[in-house]
C-alpha cells in the first residue's frame, strides 16, 4: 500500500456491463476503484451506484492522448494504480468469417481489444515495478484460445483475444520477480451488453474470476495464466 492508503484499482469499460460489476467486488474487497469510461457521465453514474470507493475517470483506450492524461490523473487523484483490470473491449464482427475480412471492422476490433489495453499497460506498469506491487488483469475469452479454436466465428474478436493472450504472456515473463502479476480472464458467456440478455451467466459470476486475479495476495506466484471460473485454461 502507498502511505498506509487502499490500493487503487483501475477499470477500463469500468462504466457498462460486467465491468460494472467487478468495480463494485473490487469495492467491496476494500479498494478504490478507478471507473474508466469515454462518457464522464456513465463514470459518475457508475460511482454513485457503487459509493465513496469509486471515483470518476474519463479515459479513451483509444486514444493514446486520453491514456495519458488519465494514467496522470489518477496519479494526482491517488498516487498512483496498483491494480490494472484491461476490460474495455468490442465485438464488431457481425456474420463475417474468414477469408474474408472487412479491415475497418479488423482494425477498430484490434484497437480497442488489443492495442488499448497494451497502452493503458505500458502507462501504468512502470509505477508498478517501482512499487514493487501490481495485478494485471486482461479480460480475454476462450474464443482466443489457440487450443480450443473450432470456427471462424467473430474472426476479428477472436484474433484481438489471442493477441491479448500472447501479451499477457509476454508481460508475465517479462514482469517476473518485479512483484507484478500478469494474468488473463475469461468471465464466461454473461449477460451485458455485449453478451447480450439470453446470457447463462450473470455478471456476478462473470467478475468473479477477474477481481479474484486483480486481488492475488502478495507473495503468490501466478501469473502468465488464463483462467475461467477460476481454473486454468489452455492457451
Amino acid at each position: 500500500m502507498r502511505n498506509n492508503t487502499p490500493r487503487t484499482a483501475l477499470v477500463t469499460g469500468g462504466a457498462r456491463g460486467i465491468g460494472v460489476e467487478m468495480c463494485r467486488q473490487l469495492a467491496d474487497k476494500g479498494l478504490r476503484v478507478l471507473i474508466g469510461a469515454r462518457r464522464p457521465q456513465a463514470a459518475e453514474e457508475t460511482c454513485r451506484a457503487i459509493g465513496p470507493a469509486a471515483l470518476p475517470l474519463t479515459l479513451d483506450v483509444t486514444s493514446a492522448q486520453s491514456v495519458t492524461e488519465a494514467v496522470r490523473e489518477a496519479g494526482q487523484l491517488t498516487g498512483g494504480i496498483d491494480v490494472l483490470v484491461n476490460n474495455a473491449g468490442v465485438s464488431l464482427d457481425g456474420e463475417l468469417r474468414p477469408p474474408y475480412v472487412d479491415e475497418d471492422v479488423l482494425r477498430a476490433t484490434l484497437d480497442t481489444n488489443f492495442t488499448g489495453a497494451w497502452r493503458v499497460t505500458q502507462a501504468v506498469v512502470p509505477g508498478m515495478v517501482e512499487a514493487g506491487y501490481g495485478r494485471v488483469v486482461n479480460i480475454t475469452s476462450s474464443y482466443g484460445s489457440l487450443a480450443l479454436m473450432d470456427s471462424g466465428r467473430h474472426p476479428a474478436y477472436r484474433i484481438s483475444k489471442t493477441a491479448l493472450n500472447a501479451l499477457t504472456r509476454m508481460l508475465a515473463a517479462e514482469l517476473s520477480g518485479t512483484g507484478v502479476l500478469v494474468n488473463a480472464a475469461d468471465p464466461g458467456w454473461t449477460r451485458s451488453g455485449m453478451g447480450g440478455p439470453s446470457a447463462p451467466r450473470g455478471p456476478e459470476v462473470g467478475a468473479d474470476t477477474p477481481v479474484w486475479l486483480a486481488t492475488l495476495p502478495e507473495g503468490s506466484e501466478t501469473t502468465g495464466g488464463l483462467f475461467a471460473d477460476r481454473k486454468p485454461l489452455p492457451w
